[in-house]
């Protein structure tokens, strides 16, 4: 092979290795939250105004995540490597021009490329999809020159266990909870630390003061405003940003008591009570759900009975919401709930929890444990404390990963082995 043909080789292969990685995460780490993902697909379509589309937000989530993960891995495998290469190149074309779009009229904070797992900022997804375009063009133009791991006969069994791993495994994480769980509520997080920010690290920032006289507006600092001057009339004081800094974690968590009223016979807004659940050394029960006209009412008896248990031993139990006080009322009656409810940021709410409703247990503002609406356990049987202990792989990382990855490349090993 002369000095060309390698070169051209070796550009081959990283470029397929770069994609084919890339891919491959970026399609597995949304996988691990479709539902993360149906919310930031919701946050584009609200930005271009077609919230009629919500509704299709979770299956095309599901659909595109699944679809990256498998370029990724038929990239890794080089199998089907024509028609896998062109839908690469799909995906840029129609990814490029959206992330410069996103760069440029910034309508998100974070494009959600890598889900919560790697938050880049939306230049950054900008010139990474530039490389990722340059190493497309390479494989348009070479991919017959890509290694294969299978043959082409035996390269249909790797694609179809693909697409059941890859489908199976977003599924399973929309039905129950995230197996790995990328933000700040994490069992073993603590919210009060995840809300706090060094002062010297945060933004920095400057009141403007806006005067007019004779009819022109002119700004003034905070050292030199015209306060005792009655020729100059006030208009407003704007906040200006000096100099951006680092963002606390959890930003807007807070909880309002809703307190039911006998005159008007609903819920109306009462006082907070976010420091008094975050700092109570008793356990707490946070039944969350976003939205109780949505929420699955299959297991609510189980939040029922984990109420009452919470009321005869000392412990709090909370329904977090972000529904309307008039509707609460009403669903509270008719579902004979009975709960304590609080008022809360429906996006809070859903980044605390998946599961619609879902259970999270604190102590003193760390997340002891939590569960989706059909794995609440029986608290009387079995009691708090022992159920405050996560069990097995709940919260090991690395043991998990070890798992998903010998449930996905074990069966891979043996087709080779079978195709030997």
């Amino acid at each position: 092979m002369d000095s060309r043909n390698k070169f051209i080789k070796i550009l081959t292969e990283l470029s397929r290795i770069v994609l084919g990685v890339t891919f491959a995460f970026s399609g597995f780490v949304k996988a691990v939250d479709p539902l993360g993902f149906t919310y930031k697909i919701q946050d584009y379509l609200v930005s271009l105004d077609l919230t009629a589309l919500f509704p299709l937000a979770l299956p095309a989530a599901i659909v595109l995540v699944v679809l990256e993960f498998l370029i990724g891995v038929f990239l890794l495998l080089g199998i089907y490597r024509k028609p896998t290469v062109v839908l690469t190149a799909v995906f840029m074309a129609f990814f490029l021009p959206l992330t410069l779009w996103i760069a440029l009229k910034n309508p998100v904070k974070d494009c959600g490329c890598f889900g919560d797992a790697l938050i880049i900022s939306n230049w950054a997804t900008f010139y990474k999809n530039i490389v990722l375009g340059i190493c497309t063009v390479v494989l348009l133009r070479y991919h017959q020159r890509m290694a294969s791991l299978f043959s082409a006969k035996r390269a249909w069994r790797a694609a179809v266990f693909s697409v059941i791993f890859g489908f199976s495994f977003s599924v399973y994480n929309v039905v129950k909870l995230p197996v790995f769980d990328f933000r700040p509520y994490h069992i073993g997080a603590n919210i009060p630390e995840n809300m706090y920010i060094d002062p010297e690290k945060a933004d920095v920032v400057k009141n403007v003061f806006i005067y007019s006289k004779d009819g022109i507006e002119q700004e003034f600092t905070e050292e030199n405003y015209p306060w005792n001057d009655s020729t100059w009339t006030f208009v407003e004081m704007k906040t200006k940003l000096i100099k951006e800094g680092e963002k606390p974690k959890i930003e807007d968590f807070y909880l309002s008591a809703l307190v039911y009223d006998s005159l008007s016979q609903g819920f109306v807004a009462g006082e907070d009570i976010t420091q008094q659940i975050l700092s109570d050394t008793n356990y707490n029960f946070l039944m969350v759900s976003h939205s109780l006209e949505g929420m699955n009412k299959k297991h609510l008896d189980d939040f029922k009975k984990t109420a009452g248990f919470a009321k005869n031993n000392g412990c709090g139990f909370y329904c977090l919401t972000s529904s309307p006080a008039d509707f609460i009322g009403a669903w509270s009656a008719r579902n004979n709930a009975g709960f304590r409810f609080v008022h809360a940021d429906e996006r809070v709410l859903k980044t605390m929890i998946r599961s619609n409703p879902g259970l999270m247990l604190l102590l003193n503002g760390n997340v002891i444990n939590k569960w989706d609406d059909s794995d609440i356990p029986d608290f009387e049987s079995r009691g708090v404390e022992s159920l405050a202990k996560v069990e097995g792989l709940k919260t090991n990382f690395w043991g998990k990963l070890m798992v998903i990855f010998l449930i996905f490349f074990v069966p891979l090993l043996l087709l080779k082995l079978w195709e030997k």
